[in-house]
């Protein structure tokens, strides 16, 4: 008999020039309870991103993007939104925004592994296909 268990996850999206409504998929966070799970990994393509805003601010990206892989970590080195429950800090992160760093819809499955689920989406959402 399979472990399966419900699983959420969103896109990480950056957003160069938000009037423009263009974006890059840069990351994925994955969420599972049951597992005891919550997790983001980002992957920065600075050549596509450029490709968007030749002017655009990397580092800034970098920046922001990684605080979101903080935050699922939680702890002190989160700020104040580390302290809050893995579902909290989903539901924070999740929460719809309009700046350069925006997450997509949230999306839901079913699995055994989230860590394996973490790295197909990646795969397949930001991962440019070879």
């Amino acid at each position: 008999m399979h472990d399966h268990c419900s699983y959420d996850y969103a896109i990480v999206r950056a957003v160069p020039r938000v009037e423009r409504q263009e974006f890059l998929n840069i990351g994925v966070i994955v969420s599972c309870p049951e597992k005891d799970f919550l997790a983001a990994r980002v992957e920065l393509d600075e050549a596509r991103l450029k490709v968007l805003d030749p002017t655009l601010d990397i580092d800034a990206i970098r920046l922001h993007a990684n605080s979101i892989v903080l935050i699922c970590e939680g702890g002190a080195d989160a700020g104040p939104i580390g302290k809050l429950t893995q579902r909290e800090r989903f539901h924070w992160l999740v929460a719809p925004r309009s700046t350069i760093i925006q997450i997509s819809p949230t999306h839901t499955g079913q699995c055994e592994e989230p860590t394996k689920v973490l790295e197909h989406l990646l795969e397949k959402m930001v991962r440019i296909v070879k």
